[in-house]
């Protein structure tokens, strides 16, 4: 069976809450939005399916009705959807949509301003089902799933109650990916009546946690293999520390769980050929990235000095990124020779507390509370340094980007970070960043001073720069390790049965 699978060119199904480019919230949506696209550039036949949200436009994306319905039994109340249909643009990869308005006609995917919605637990126990019976009516059957997060959690928890003795179903395999182990979807065990699961569920080796139940548990203990977005996170979600209570779990199953680092799409982010940026430049042409400062410091109200670096920082404002990191050292920070460039929107906290810097230190920071995606490719393409001080990351995004631009990392060791970003070493010249270690601030803002220190020689700066660059952090190399870890799953499902 592994030989038959390593030349089998595969039948995948890729299901989320959320896809590029048709809703995001976060990182989960460029990963489904990516993957799909090197995995059908390789071969193999594949398809996603999302929730259609009221923000997903018909016309835009040229969704159309295939006149399927599904009727799902929530709560003793029958739940019509339909089943809609489009292509990634650009492609011929289909993308399947879950429309039902009574839970995804909605302003946001999850939330309010006052929190969460209150039906999320059936909101995605229903899609989950739908994406079941969606397979049948479709006539596809794939040879994985591939679920993404707690919101897809329960699909081989059903898989292996409800439907394991319709032959349909047989030889499906599953594929758990976590993004964020944070984030697990808790709700009260009376849910489990509510998704028409057994109560037996309810029991410590499979969903019950802490007296409720716990969806991404589920699809821990009910998929064939799992994986996370970066082998250092891998490692970290196995310990106290980084599992948010599902270390535990996780270790039982740690000879079935992967880290696979997520790729960045360069047909988006490339100096070279990015229409956002102000002046496009390459390794050949390093000097013009000069350029993009300048005219990024003219936006943004700050003068150009040829010898003080610029550092950006585009993230989301909270502790989570290490932005606490930050507001212990900034006053220490803006009193050395550098300016700050900052643009994201998150706690309010960080809003006020970046506005008070920026009145303090004018000539130094730029404030930029925003979603502004020209702004952010020309921050990572202008600036000097990046700032990632989080504390925790399983993947990161921010610094494969900032790398490919010539844009020195400043990282603390967490997560992706740790895998994509090394220490630069003086004497062998290897290395593409800034590294510290600790819940130090003090580590942070010692990192800084020798990134700034650093800056001053221009040789070596010029050979971080271009080994950063160098880097090849695709979505084709990923989608590589994605393809053996689906057979693992395909060989496992094939074992215990």
């Amino acid at each position: 069976m592994a030989k038959q699978n390593k030349e089998k060119k595969l039948k995948i199904l890729i299901t989320a809450s959320e896809a590029v480019p048709f809703a995001k919230t976060g990182g989960l949506a460029d990963v489904v939005g990516a993957l799909p696209l090197a995995l059908r550039k390789a071969g193999h036949d594949v398809r996603v399916v999302i929730p259609k949200y009221k923000n997903i436009n018909d016309e835009k994306f040229n969704i159309k009705d295939t006149g399927l319905k599904i009727n799902i039994d929530i709560a003793l109340t029958i739940h019509t959807a339909s089943v809609k249909e489009t292509v990634f643009p650009g492609t011929d990869i289909p993308v399947y949509l879950i429309d039902n308005t009574e839970f995804f006609f909605r302003d946001e995917l999850y939330r309010t301003p006052q929190g969460e919605y209150w039906d999320n637990a059936e909101r995605f126990m229903y899609f989950s089902r739908c994406v079941v019976e969606m397979l049948k009516l479709i006539d596809f059957k794939p040879d994985v799933i591939n679920l993404n997060d707690w919101h897809t959690a329960l699909i081989p928890v059903y898989l292996k109650t409800i439907y394991t003795n319709d032959d349909f179903y047989k030889d499906i395999a599953t594929v758990y990916s976590i993004h964020n182990i944070a984030y697990q979807g808790l709700f009260d065990k009376e849910k489990l009546s509510h998704a028409c699961l057994p109560p037996d569920l309810f029991s410590i080796d499979k969903m019950e946690f802490y007296g409720g139940i716990n969806y991404m548990k589920g699809g821990i203990v009910f998929s064939d293999i799992i994986n996370t977005v970066s082998k250092r996170y891998r490692d970290e979600i196995m310990t106290p520390e980084f599992g948010y209570g599902l270390d535990g779990v996780l270790r039982t199953r740690k000879d079935d769980l992967y880290g696979i680092l997520n790729g960045i799409d360069y047909s988006i982010w490339n100096p070279a050929t990015d229409k956002l940026i102000y002046v496009n430049y390459n390794e050949e042409s390093l000097e013009l990235k000069k350029e993009v400062k300048k005219k990024l410091l003219e936006e943004a109200g700050l003068k150009y000095y040829e010898n003080i670096p610029l550092i950006g920082l585009v993230s989301r404002l909270d502790d989570q990124k290490g932005l606490d990191f930050i507001a212990a050292i900034i006053d220490e920070m803006m009193r050395l020779n550098l300016q700050f460039i900052v643009l994201g929107t998150g706690d309010e906290k960080y809003h006020i507390l970046f506005n008070q810097i920026k009145t303090k230190y004018p000539e130094k920071i730029s404030v930029n509370i925003k979603f502004d995606n020209k702004l952010a490719h020309n921050i990572y393409a202008g600036s000097d340094m990046f700032l990632m001080p989080s504390r925790f990351e399983p993947c990161g995004l921010g610094q494969m980007i900032s790398l490919k631009y010539g844009t020195v990392p400043i990282v603390r060791e967490t997560g992706g970070l740790a895998d994509t970003v090394t220490q630069y070493n003086f004497k062998t010249k290897q290395g593409n960043g800034f590294v510290f270690s600790g819940y130090d601030p003090y580590a942070l803002l010692y990192a800084i001073k020798i990134a700034v220190d650093t800056y001053k020689n221009k040789t070596v700066w010029e050979r971080l720069q271009l080994n950063g660059m160098k880097a090849n952090f695709s979505w084709d190399e990923s989608a590589k390790e994605y393809v053996e870890i689906y057979k693992k799953a395909m060989d496992k499902y094939n074992k215990i049965l």
